[in-house]
């Protein structure tokens, strides 16, 4: 399956195939928990929506994922959780920030997934697990990295999940 090692700034995995990356974002999901905050980095085509599709999968959405690129959130809802899954990449106005409310969005009740982070970073709360995409020869690089102790917590559980 994947690879990966760990260190003290974080896990790195290698993600060999669209496939792969569908099966860790859902493993994934089995760590999330409501008021988390998650960033995804990377260039165009390296997967971010690939792992948010993955990661919903793995929640329970059914239905289809679609990237968000045009109005930059969409709302999935499930069972009693609200997820957003946010792609800034088109976003260059904070007033549009402001107008569209999604600062409410980041809240204890809410899981928000964030593609392109760093167009609005200065807007966002700070990241309880960053999710870093390099494009390699043989598929994927991704880093982890949490920001928060919320963030240390999850990785530890995943750690410990996938390494009973």
């Amino acid at each position: 399956m994947h690879s990966s090692y760990h260190n003290n700034s974080g896990t790195t995995c290698h993600l060999e195939s669209e496939s792969i990356t569908l099966t860790f974002g859902a493993e994934i999901a089995t760590i999330l928990r409501p008021g988390l905050i998650i960033f995804l980095n990377g260039n165009l085509g390296a997967g971010k929506t690939t792992l948010a599709r993955g990661i919903l999968r793995g929640l329970g959405h059914e239905g289809k994922v679609k990237s968000p690129t045009y109005n930059l959130v969409e709302l999935y809802k499930i069972s009693r959780l609200y997820f957003y899954h946010f792609d800034f990449y088109r976003f260059t106005d904070p007033i549009e920030w402001e107008e569209a409310g999604f600062r409410e969005y980041f809240n204890e009740s809410s899981i928000c997934l964030v593609e392109w982070p760093e167009k609005a970073e200065k807007l966002l709360p700070i990241a309880d697990i960053r999710i870093s995409f390099t494009i390699i020869e043989t598929g994927r690089k991704i880093e982890i990295q949490a920001g928060t102790e919320v963030g240390r917590q999850c990785l530890k559980d995943w750690q410990v999940k996938r390494n009973p």
